[in-house]
């Protein structure tokens, strides 16, 4: 076999070997690049749902900031169950710069029950809304509630699968210890 006939050989195997990871990691994604502690928090678009006009907020949104990230929806008890342990975290904590962001999975044209849910129960942090079930995937969820806590690097540093007691003594040491990093 020629020289030229071998790297040709050579080409095709790395060809198909490239394209065999291609399909794999769109194929099986999920499980070999699973979103969790330890992984970068992915990208998102989600809009406001403030008085004066919806806008488009994104990850990015929230770089250098320690941020909570409670995916929920109207419909769901136990996420009302945790709403008043968020609320008082953000209260304790959110003048010392975390970050609480509820946002809302609910189907579009919900914005009238999200916001009555939110005067309900009389939820002063940021709330924001997509209903296309694209975050849902992105960070591969398993529920909701689902709540992330991203440090101020942007990498995830829990996630908590169902309700949860936000301002526990753990859970509030947890936050004291992320705002007290540097900033990247």
């Amino acid at each position: 076999m020629t020289a030229r006939k071998q790297w040709m050989v050579v080409g095709v195997v790395v060809v198909a070997i490239g394209a065999a990871l291609y399909a794999a990691t769109r194929t099986f994604g999920a499980d070999l690049f699973p979103v969790g502690p330890g992984s970068k928090a992915p990208e998102f678009q989600a809009t406001t749902m403030v008085a004066g006009g919806p806008k488009t907020k994104n990850i990015t949104d929230y770089k250098g900031q320690v941020v909570l990230l409670n995916l929920w929806a109207t419909w769901c008890g136990p996420c009302k169950q945790e709403m008043p342990g968020i609320q008082a975290l953000h209260d304790a904590l959110g003048p010392q710069g975390l970050k609480v962001v509820a946002l809302s999975v609910d189907d579009p044209g919900f914005d009238g029950a999200i916001r009555s849910f939110v005067a309900e129960h009389k939820l002063t942090f940021e709330i924001l809304h997509e209903g296309s079930g694209k975050i849902e995937r992105d960070y591969q969820t398993s529920g909701i509630p689902e709540t992330f806590v991203i440090g101020k690097d942007g990498v995830i540093r829990k996630r908590v699968i169902g309700a949860a007691e936000w301002n526990s003594d753990a859970n509030l040491a947890l936050m004291r210890g992320l705002l007290a990093e540097p900033a990247p």
